[in-house]
């Protein structure tokens, strides 16, 4: 499950915006914040957004894999 907090923390840490973000991804700001509530991203999507916020694999897994997993 997707860590809303983690995410929203780390577009800030980058000095983005979710509508900086959204445009990067090619969708609506409004259509961004649906996906963030309804953890709904493509893996696409989370493979950009990774690519766009120079994430880490250990940050990318604790943003989109909060979960634990067995």
């Amino acid at each position: 499950m997707l860590d809303v907090q983690k995410l929203k923390g780390k577009i800030v840490e980058k000095g983005k915006s979710v509508e900086t973000v959204s445009a990067d991804l090619g969708i609506n700001p409004a259509t961004f914040y649906r996906k963030l509530k309804n953890n709904s991203f493509e893996i696409r999507e989370a493979d950009k957004l990774i690519e766009i916020l120079a994430l880490t694999g250990e940050e990318a897994s604790a943003i989109f894999f909060s979960d634990c997993v067995a």
